[in-house]
């Protein structure tokens, strides 16, 4: 059986030995975790009454050397035993028995238009009555929280401006949303489709001759020659290097899991092209924290104030994001879909721009729909017009902005 799931991993990428292996093997004969192994000398199966939780971090812990493949693992431990258990329980107030989805919502455009929508306070103090007031499920409604309706709480039904609570976002209209979400990293070592990526990212770089003198000059050694009435002088320098300093704040989850392979690929040819790279990802728009690791975002956090003060004002700053959001999570201060923000996005966005004049923001919506999505508009504003499409000509306006 495990020699198959080793197969699995291999065929996924992710760098397993034989070693590790081995040692995973040993670690289930010795009963590390769960309950100890049955009298048996058949190494290659599980031990009966293990939990698929306790296999599932034993054999992560044992076979998975770096966290960046954390993701690639988790794909193939769930492609290969069909039905992975949840390895970890995010526990909500709203009864799951609500948020069931029996029946599926179709309005006419002139029926959505018909459906007026609640300003910020006014929906978050109606939600506070609505879970103080709520004890069954509600169906197809345009009051309680519930789905297939046109209550601006719920999932699975309709409304221009609710919380989206359970359930998976279709319209692209909550201002906030009731769940913990995991994001994964992108994959730094995707393969590029196509270099002219590079190719395009190349108008940022400047070189400079630094480091460890290895290089011959010849100019300079022919011109010592010469001087030297014929005599070999030989001339060294150090060897040319790029050292454009680039900040690179990525959008991650939500709008932008449509858009995962093209963003890798930038992603890529930026850790490629840029020896002075540092990134961090946000969620949606940037508020007071970062971070760089989306398994751990709400452990490990990083300030943005700290990232100010960190790095100088010779980075070029990038963002990269959809600005595809409602628009409270920019203009307002607790906008955040995931937490309470004291300040507003706009705020956060100001403030980095200030700090380095040099920025553009990376957009990998297509262009003919910026006009129609008033968050994106919002942004551009706040990027001083500085918004490029994710195209080949876009990243060249871009890094050729950049460069001045």
């Amino acid at each position: 059986m495990l020699i198959d799931f080793f197969y699995t991993l291999r065929a996924a990428k992710l760098p397993v030995s034989v070693k590790e292996f081995l040692t995973l093997l040993e670690a289930l004969k010795l009963g590390v975790v769960g309950p100890k192994t049955p009298s048996s000398d058949d190494e290659d199966s599980a031990p009966s009454g293990y939990k698929l939780e306790d296999f599932y971090f034993l054999s992560r812990a044992t076979l998975v050397k770096d966290e960046k493949h954390y993701d690639k693992f988790d794909r193939a431990f769930a492609a290969y035993f069909h039905g992975v258990e949840l390895v970890t329980d995010f526990t909500k107030e709203v009864p799951l028995d609500w948020l069931k989805k029996t029946l599926e919502l179709n309005l006419s455009p002139e029926q959505k238009a018909a459906i007026e929508k609640m300003g910020w306070d006014e929906l978050m103090e109606t939600l506070k009555k609505r879970l103080e007031e709520q004890k069954e499920r509600h169906e197809g409604g345009n009051k309680w929280i519930g789905t297939g309706g046109t209550s601006p709480f719920g999932h699975g039904g309709y409304n221009p401006q609710g919380v989206r609570i359970g359930g998976a976002g279709k319209n692209k209209s909550a201002v906030k949303v009731w769940e913990q979400r995991a994001y994964r990293d992108y994959d730094d070592t995707q393969e590029l489709g196509t270099r002219n990526i590079k190719v395009a990212l190349r108008r940022l770089r400047k070189f400079a001759r630094e480091g460890h003198i290895e290089e011959l000059d010849l100019d300079d050694t022919i011109r010592s020659t010469a001087a030297n009435a014929g005599y070999l002088d030989i001339k060294m320098r150090p060897e040319r290097h790029n050292n454009v300093k680039v900040l690179l704040l990525m959008d991650v989850g939500g709008t932008m899991d449509e858009h995962i392979a093209r963003v890798e690929e930038l992603f890529s040819a930026a850790k490629t092209e840029f020896k002075h790279l540092e990134f961090y990802y946000f969620h949606n728009c940037l508020y007071d924290f970062v971070w760089k690791n989306n398994r751990r975002r709400f452990a490990e956090k990083f300030p943005t104030w700290d990232i100010v003060r960190k790095y100088n004002k010779d980075y070029k700053l990038i963002f990269i994001g959809d600005a595809t959001m409602s628009p409270y999570e920019i203009l307002q201060p607790g906008g955040s879909v995931e937490y309470s923000n004291e300040e507003a996005g706009a705020e956060w966005l100001g403030r980095l721009t200030h700090a380095y004049p040099q920025f553009a923001w990376i957009n990998p919506e297509p262009q003919g729909v910026w006009r129609y999505r008033q968050s994106i508009s919002i942004v551009q504003q706040l990027m001083s017009q500085r918004m490029f499409p994710m195209t080949l000509k876009g990243l060249e306006d871009a890094m050729r902005l950049l460069s001045k």
